[in-house]
C-alpha cells in the first residue's frame, strides 16, 4: 500500500524568530480558518492568498493532501489573516484541494482551494447592468460574490459555432451554502442555456453552447433565490473547453482501454478511448482534454475488477431481457432513454454467491434516481431497493439456488432521457476496513486532528467500519512527527471504536505530517484498511443536510506548544463490577502558574459503562474523582480508557489528555435478593437480604440499605459481612404516620475490598417495603375500663410477662375467627 507524502513549508525564518522573542508563556491554543481569498488559482503560476481566521500568528505551514500546490512564504503579522504565497505546478490537478494551517497551537479545520486553467479575473462592480457588463476575455476565471438581490453580468466575444463553456465553483468551493444560477445569453437577452442545480455538480450549475453567430455574448451568474450576502463568493470558469456530463459505459475492467461516449456537451457526443488504471481502485475521475484545453472539473467513472455487458434495445419486459454471456460477477450498463422505460437483463447465478448489486447512477453524475429489482427467471420479483447505496441502489443478495434470473433497472419518477446513464455492479462480497475518527460535534470539524502538546498527550478515537468479516482490529500508524508516540488498545470485535493516544517528548520538534493510519484483523494479514475521513463542510436546511463533503485520506498530527497542565489517571487495581460503580481517581499538574479550572470528560465508554459528562479540576485544584459505573449486562474484559481535559489558557481552548488507562470490567462478588417484607405504621419490620456469593473475597465487607421510604428508621446501617455470610437482616421502625403502600426503591450497596481499592456493587434492586394502616379495633369488642391509680403507699405487684407479639400471619388468622364466631351468635 502506498501513501502520498504531504507538502509543506516551514515558516520564514525572521517570522519564526520574531515569535521566539515574545515573552511569556506559550500554549497550545487550536488555530481557526474560517476562509480563504481568494479561493482559486491558475496551475503553473504563483499567486496570493490570504488565509482568515484566528490564531493564526504563529503559523508554522500549509499542509496539502495532493501534490502540485505549495507555500512559499507566509507573513504572520496578522494573526487573523496569514498571508500566504502559492505556487502551483503545471501539473496540479483541476479542481478542488483540502487544505489545513499548522501553527505553533495547533491545526486548523480543512477549507478547500481551487485550482483552474485559467488565469484569474476579480470581479468588478458595478456590473449588474445586463446592458453595461463587465468585459472579460474567453477563456478566463473569475471570482465574484453573489450578493442580494443582485445579478453579475460578464461579456465575452465568440465566433459562430465557438463553444463556450460556464461552470460555477461555488458550493465546492466548501467555505458558504451558495446556491447560484447561470445563464448565457445573446445581446437581444435571448437565452441560449440556462441551469440551476445539475445532476453533474449539484448545486453548481454548468452552461455549454455553441454559439450561432458572432457576437458578444453575456453570462449572467445570481443567487438562485437572489439572497446572497458578502460571503456567497463563486469561481466562474468561462472558456471553450469541452463539458460532456456524463459517460456511457461509466466505467470498466481495470487495466484495459474503455472504450466509451462522453454526452452531454454542446457540440455533442464525444467518442473516447480512455486508459484504466491498473488496479480496481473505485471511483475515477477523468478529465478529457481537447484542442489543448481540458473540462474545468473531471467526470466521474468507475474502475472495477470484472467485465461490462451492455444493454440490447429492446429490454423493457422480462422476455426482452439482455442476456449475460460471462459469469458473474459483472457489470451491466445501459441508459433509461425515455420517461417509463424499464431496462431488463438475465443471468445465471449459483448457489451460495453473495453480491453487492449496487446501481451506480449519481455516483457517476447520472440524473437517475434509480430502483433495482432482482427477479426469479419469469419476471417473479426477489428483492427491490431504491436508495440503499446512499443516493443510490444497493442489494445484498445470497444466491439462493444455480439457476437464472432477472435484473431490473427504472427510475423512481419514472422519467429518463439520454444521459440516464447507469451501472448495475454484482461485486463478490468480500472483506472491507474504513478508519476515520469519529463527529465530535454536530456539523463541527473539532478535534478530527491531533495535536499533541510537547511533554503531554492527546487522545482521539478511531472508529473502524467492517464490511463482512468480524474480529478484533490491531491499529498502527506510519510516519508519525519525530518524538510522537501512539498507545491504542486492538479495536474488539464487539464494538467499531477504541481510544487512541498520542504523547509527545517534552524535546520533541514543532512539527506536523499527514499520516497513514492503518487497521489489520488480528491473526489475518490479508484483510487491511487504510485512514478515510469525510469532512462535512457545507451544511444546511432542511434537517441540516450535507451539501458538500471532501474525502480525505490521512490524519493530520503535529506538535504544539507546551499545555499549561497534564492530567493522570491513578489506574485502578480492583475490578469495575457488573452493577457497579468506581471514582477514579485524577491527578492534574499545573504548569507555569495556571490555576484555571480543569474540565474532564470521558472520551468513550466501554460496552454498558457509563459514565458523568463532566467532573471539574476546580481552580487551584489538583485533583478529582470522576465517577463511572457499569450495568448488568457490561461487557466484562480489560478494557482502555482515556479522559480528556481542556481549559481556557487565556487565548483559547486547550486539549490535553490522559494517558492510556487499564480498565478491567468483571462478574460481580455477590449477589442479593430482597424479599418482599410488610409491617404496620408505628410498628417494627426487618428487612431481608439474602446472599449469593459468586466469588470468594477476603475479609469483611460492607452491606448498606439504600432507598427506605420517609418515617422509616434504621437501627444499623450498615452490617457487616464476610464470604460465609448467606444472609443480612436490617432491623427498622416504622413512624406512626409512615406513607401506606408498596415502596419498592430498595437497594443494597455492598463494598468489597480488593488490592485496597473498594469494589462497589449494587444489589437487591427493586426491593419491596409493604407499610399497613392499624388493624381497625374488632366490632362488639367489650370496653376495657381504665384502671385507677394505685395508691402511693401499695405495693407494686410483680408484671406478669408480656404476651409475645403476633406475626402478621397470626393477626389475619386470629381477625378471621373472630368475625366467624361473631356471625354464628
Amino acid at each position: 500500500m502506498r501513501f502520498r507524502s504531504p507538502r509543506r513549508v516551514a515558516l520564514p525564518l525572521l517570522a519564526a524568530l520574531v515569535l521566539a522573542g515574545g515573552a511569556g508563556l506559550l500554549r497550545a491554543t487550536s488555530p481557526v480558518l474560517s476562509l480563504i481569498a481568494p479561493q482559486s488559482a491558475q496551475r503553473g503560476t504563483e499567486a496570493d492568498a490570504v488565509f482568515q481566521g484566528d490564531r493564526l500568528g504563529d503559523a508554522r505551514e500549509i499542509l496539502f493532501y495532493e501534490p502540485g500546490i505549495s507555500a512559499i512564504s507566509l507573513n504572520t503579522s496578522n494573526a487573523a489573516q496569514l498571508k500566504v504565497r502559492l505556487k502551483v505546478e503545471p501539473t496540479a490537478r483541476l479542481g478542488q484541494h483540502v487544505v489545513r494551517v499548522r501553527t505553533a497551537g495547533g491545526i486548523t479545520e480543512a477549507r478547500t482551494f481551487s485550482i483552474g486553467q485559467y488565469p484569474i479575473a476579480l470581479e468588478k462592480e458595478p456590473n449588474n447592468d445586463f446592458n453595461n457588463p463587465q468585459k472579460i476575455a474567453l477563456n478566463t476565471t473569475v471570482q465574484g460574490v453573489a450578493g442580494n438581490e443582485d445579478v453579475d453580468y460578464y461579456a465575452v466575444e465568440a465566433k459562430k459555432g465557438q463553444r463556450i463553456t460556464a461552470e460555477i465553483e461555488a458550493m465546492r468551493l466548501g467555505s458558504a451554502l451558495v446556491d447560484c444560477h447561470l445563464a448565457i445569453l445573446d445581446r437581444r437577452r435571448f437565452e441560449l442555456g440556462a441551469c440551476d442545480d445539475s445532476a453533474f455538480a449539484l448545486q453548481d450549475p454548468v452552461v455549454s453552447v455553441v454559439v450561432p453567430e458572432d457576437g458578444v455574448y453575456v453570462i449572467a451568474v445570481r443567487e438562485s433565490s437572489y439572497a446572497g450576502n458578502d460571503g456567497s463568493r463563486y469561481c466562474l470558469h468561462v472558456g471553450e473547453a469541452p463539458r460532456p456530463l456524463i459517460a456511457y459505459p461509466a466505467g470498466g475492467k481495470a487495466g484495459e482501454e474503455l472504450q466509451t461516449i462522453l454526452l452531454g456537451d454542446a457540440r455533442g457526443p464525444i467518442a473516447q478511448k480512455i486508459k484504466l488504471p491498473e488496479k480496481a481502485v473505485g471511483d475515477f475521475a477523468y478529465s478529457l482534454i481537447q484542442d489543448g484545453q481540458s473540462t474545468p472539473s473531471p467526470n466521474k467513472l468507475r474502475v472495477v475488477g470484472f467485465p461490462n455487458v451492455l444493454e440490447a434495445e429492446p429490454n423493457n419486459l422480462p422476455a426482452q431481457a439482455t442476456n449475460s454471456a460471462p459469469e458473474l460477477p459483472v457489470a451491466f450498463n445501459g441508459v433509461i432513454g425515455q420517461a417509463g422505460d424499464v431496462d431488463f437483463f438475465r443471468f445465471k447465478a449459483k448457489s451460495g454467491q453473495r453480491f453487492d448489486v449496487r446501481c451506480v447512477a449519481r455516483g457517476v453524475h447520472s440524473p437517475l434516481d434509480s430502483v433495482l429489482a432482482l427477479h426469479k427467471s419469469d419476471g417473479g420479483q426477489i428483492a427491490d431497493n431504491d436508495d440503499s447505496g446512499g443516493p443510490d441502489s444497493l442489494i445484498n443478495w445470497t444466491v439462493p439456488a444455480d439457476g437464472e434470473y432477472l435484473v431490473s433497472v427504472r427510475d423512481h419518477l419514472g422519467k429518463g432521457g439520454s444521459n440516464y446513464v447507469y451501472r448495475v455492479e454484482f461485486s463478490p462480497m468480500s472483506a472491507e476496513l474504513a478508519l476515520s475518527i469519529p463527529e465530535f460535534a454536530r456539523n463541527s470539524q473539532e478535534r478530527n486532528t491531533v495535536s499533541v502538546p510537547r511533554g503531554n498527550r492527546f487522545a482521539t478515537l478511531i472508529r473502524a467500519a467492517r464490511a463482512n468479516f468480524s474480529g478484533d482490529i490491531a491499529l498502527s500508524c506510519l510516519e508519525l512527527p519525530p518524538g510522537v508516540v501512539m498507545s491504542s488498545d486492538v479495536i474488539a470485535g464487539s464494538v467499531n471504536e477504541t481510544p487512541v493516544v498520542f504523547e509527545a517528548a517534552t524535546n520533541a520538534a514543532l512539527s506536523g505530517r499527514l499520516v497513514a493510519v492503518i487497521g489489520q484483523l488480528v491473526g489475518n494479514k490479508d484483510i487491511v484498511g487504510g485512514f478515510r475521513q469525510v469532512l462535512e463542510l457545507i451544511y444546511g436546511e432542511p434537517n441540516n443536510t450535507i451539501y458538500y463533503k471532501a474525502p480525505v485520506d490521512r490524519m493530520a498530527v503535529a506538535v504544539t506548544d507546551e499545555a499549561p497542565f497534564k492530567i493522570t489517571i491513578v489506574e485502578p487495581k480492583a475490578p469495575l463490577v457488573q452493577n457497579g460503580s468506581m471514582n477514579l481517581k485524577v491527578l492534574a499538574e499545573r504548569r507555569n502558574g495556571f490555576k484555571g479550572t480543569i474540565r474532564l470528560s470521558m472520551l468513550w465508554n466501554p460496552p454498558g459503562v457509563g459514565s458523568q459528562n463532566e467532573v471539574l479540576i476546580a481552580e487551584g485544584q489538583t485533583e478529582a474523582l470522576y465517577p463511572i459505573n457499569a450495568n448488568g449486562d457490561a461487557a466484562t474484559r480489560a478494557w482502555k480508557i482515556a479522559l480528556l481535559a481542556n481549559g481556557d489558557a487565556g487565548q483559547g481552548q486547550v486539549w490535553t489528555s490522559s494517558q492510556l488507562a487499564a480498565l478491567t470490567v468483571a462478574t460481580p462478588f455477590v449477589a442479593m435478593q430482597i424479599p418482599m417484607a410488610a409491617g404496620e405504621q408505628g410498628k417494627g419490620v426487618g428487612i431481608l437480604g439474602k446472599l449469593q456469593q459468586l466469588q470468594p473475597f477476603d475479609g469483611e465487607a460492607q452491606v448498606q440499605l439504600y432507598g427506605l421510604p420517609p418515617k422509616v428508621t434504621i437501627a444499623k446501617n450498615p452490617l457487616t459481612i464476610t464470604k460465609a455470610t448467606q444472609e443480612v437482616l436490617f432491623n427498622t421502625t416504622l413512624a406512626t404516620d409512615a406513607p401506606v403502600g408498596q415502596h419498592k426503591s430498595l437497594f443494597c450497596q455492598i463494598v468489597i475490598m480488593k488490592y485496597g481499592e473498594p469494589v462497589a456493587h449494587s444489589v437487591g434492586g427493586g426491593g419491596v417495603l409493604r407499610i399497613d394502616a392499624p388493624s381497625p379495633p374488632k366490632p362488639n369488642a367489650p370496653v376495657v375500663a381504665q384502671a385507677a391509680a394505685a395508691p402511693v403507699a401499695a405495693a407494686k405487684p410483680v408484671a406478669a410477662a408480656p404476651p409475645k407479639p403476633l406475626s402478621r400471619l397470626e393477626k389475619l388468622r386470629l381477625e378471621a375467627r373472630e368475625r366467624g364466631a361473631s356471625g354464628a351468635q
